[in-house]
């Protein structure tokens, strides 16, 4: 049976076994769902033959645009040899593979002392892992008492429980309260909605005067800070100051504290470099990957860590120092071979080198997009974008979350063949790095007129 034919037959069965992950299901079941069938470049298909242009990276996953070839031959290839075994007590070639071309990318990027990786599954697995490897090693260490965390407001790391302790944000953390440990949290550096209401140039220092008193107080407890360097990409595009993540580094290492990078939305190429603390020169402890790590082909995360931290490990095997945590697809052989040709194709494209100009047409756009009567803050990092809806430009007020106003945004852009996924009120853009100017620009364009025409 043609796909076509199917379609109705295919929503039905949607609606009546399908529990979509961060959706009102009620909402779900009262609208036409929008099923998709195929990809290609930057554009999506649905099961009625039309194309959208992916202005969010398929949930920022997407780096090189859909079935491209080189990614597609790996994982064929792959496929005639295995799909899969287990790395407890074993290995596979693909994954060796990986790590060395992976290991390469990071010491380029941000030095040699991180060299020693962990697979897991997913961006929560990367941190989970993250912030367990943290705390026994202190526990190793002799060091009794680190057993808790420092995060950041507005902070999102993933959905498993260990993720959602160091999660800011309320609407999506606040039911599970009951079942997180205990961590701190500092004030994020929302230059647009600062608490300490300061002015934009220095309201990052004053985050990060917060952030000091809290490890001065209490670094004795806390094993690990955890940050989104540069942009808090969930909490809504929000992006930090200059010299701001410098500072949380400096603050670390004054107080003893470990320091966990969670790259998973802003690694590979998102930001314009290949990982975002290469651009104040910041050297985590633990730095976590995830999401465009296989181009967006199949799920894979890694948890990279310095070798000081991995040596605390190693011991005789009767004294139980082993890092006791692994996932059945760990360095799945299929999704390391993809991760292996995308790393392929940014060295071979010159992706990183090629996005300048791309990102000089998203900033002028937030530019002149900031000048509409509703939209109140229009910021970037590279090509991860989030233009803030506000009701009243003077006085900043948001819109009420019921109101709906980015997802109209995002609703009247489908319309017009752009696929957007808003944050609340903050209307998101992220495409492939490998987007044409041509089609950048049709994104713009559309997303733009959307916001003028869904805000009045």
């Amino acid at each position: 049976m043609e796909l076509f034919e199917e379609k109705e037959r295919l929503e039905e069965l949607d609606k009546k076994y399908i529990w979509h992950p961060f959706t009102q299901m009620k909402d779900w079941l009262g609208q036409k769902p929008l099923i998709i069938t195929e990809g290609r470049d930057c554009f999506l298909k649905d099961i009625s033959g039309r194309w959208y242009l992916d202005g969010v990276s398929s949930m920022w996953v997407n780096i090189h645009g859909h079935r491209k070839k080189e990614l597609d031959d790996a994982v064929k290839e792959q496929i005639d040899l295995i799909a899969h075994s287990t790395m407890l007590g074993l290995s596979n070639v693909p994954a060796i593979r990986l790590a060395g071309k992976l290991m390469k990318a990071v010491n380029a990027s941000l030095g040699p002392s991180l060299n020693k990786l962990f697979y897991s599954d997913n961006g929560s697995t990367a941190v989970e892992v993250g912030l367990k490897m943290a705390f026994q090693y202190w526990q190793h260490k002799g060091v009794t008492g680190k057993n808790s965390f420092l995060s950041l407001k507005n902070a999102y790391h993933g959905d498993t429980i260990g993720a959602v302790s160091v999660g800011g944000i309320d609407i999506f953390h606040r039911a599970f309260g009951p079942l997180l440990f205990k961590t701190y949290r500092a004030a994020s550096p929302y230059c647009y909605r600062c608490e300490y209401e300061k002015t934009r140039p220095g309201c990052g220092f004053e985050c990060l005067n917060g952030m000091e008193e809290i490890l001065k107080a209490h670094s004795e407890e806390i094993a690990a800070l955890i940050i989104e360097p540069l942009i808090q990409a969930a909490g809504g595009m929000i992006v930090s100051p200059a010299g701001y993540l410098r500072g949380v580094r400096d603050l670390c290492t004054k107080y003893g504290v470990l320091m966990i990078a969670d790259e998973v939305a802003t690694g590979f190429g998102r930001t314009g470099r290949m990982f975002a603390c290469e651009h104040e020169s910041v050297l985590p402890d633990i730095l976590c990957l995830s999401k465009g790590i296989t181009g967006g082909y199949l799920p894979m995360a890694v948890t990279v860590a310095k070798e000081e931290i991995y040596d605390a490990f190693l011991g005789e095997f009767g004294e139980l120092k082993t890092f006791f945590h692994g996932h059945s697809y760990t360095g799945n052989p299929l999704a390391s071979a993809a991760a292996s040709a995308c790393l392929d194709v940014f060295e071979r494209e010159k992706t990183i080198e090629n996005l300048g100009p791309k990102i000089e047409m998203l900033k002028a756009w937030l530019h002149e997009v900031s000048r509409l009567p509703h939209a109140g803050d229009a910021r970037n990092m590279g090509l991860m974008a989030g233009v803030e809806l506000v009701r009243d430009k003077g006085t900043k007020e948001p819109y009420a979350y019921a109101e709906k106003a980015g997802w109209k945004v995002a609703l009247r852009a489908r319309e017009d063949g752009v696929l957007i996924r808003p944050l609340g009120n903050v209307v998101v853009l992220m495409p492939p790095l490998s987007i044409s100017m041509e089609n950048m620009r049709r994104m713009l364009d559309v997303i733009g007129n959307a916001i003028a025409s869904d805000t009045g």
